[in-house]
């Protein structure tokens, strides 16, 4: 009976030990990557966001790529407090979703918030504004939009 125990022990040790170690691997490898679709979300919802507030402010031409003149003080301010928004946006998708080595999923997820950035990248307005929007900011990410918009004018 006492060798049935141990034989018994010893197969759990064997198997049940190594796969439980599995389960538990894979187990985290899902919750991890819930966790990166989630960061995914909020960041994609707060663009969303952010494009409202462009489309309730059609007076300072933010979608075009040429510079809007005559704008008032007003207006002025609230583009640049519309592109404050937009750099905040930008460096929280940098800061949690860029890296050097990124996955499949991941390299897709950055391609398109890389995207964004090219695009906006490309405006006159959005470039003027940048060097005070970028004060403060993290200095990779700083680099980052700074080699995008270098990237634009070659």
């Amino acid at each position: 009976m006492n060798m049935n125990w141990e034989i018994l022990s010893n197969i759990v040790t064997v198997f049940g030990l190594p796969f439980a170690i599995l389960i538990f691997l894979y187990e985290q490898n899902e919750e991890r990557k819930n966790e990166e679709d989630e960061v995914y979300q909020l960041l994609s919802d707060n663009y969303q966001d952010f494009l409202k507030v462009v489309l309730d402010n059609p007076d300072l031409h933010l979608i075009t790529n040429e510079s809007t003149t005559n704008l008032s003080n007003e207006q002025k301010e609230r583009m640049f407090i519309i592109y404050s928004m937009l750099i905040s946006i930008f460096e929280r998708a940098y800061l949690l979703l860029y890296g050097k080595k990124l996955n499949k999923n991941q390299k897709r997820r950055w391609a398109s918030w890389n995207d964004y950035m090219e695009e906006w990248c490309r405006r006159e307005d959005f470039i003027k504004e940048l060097p005070e929007l970028l004060k403060g900011e993290d200095p990779d990410f700083v680099e980052y939009i700074k080699h995008l918009v270098n990237k634009k004018s070659m």
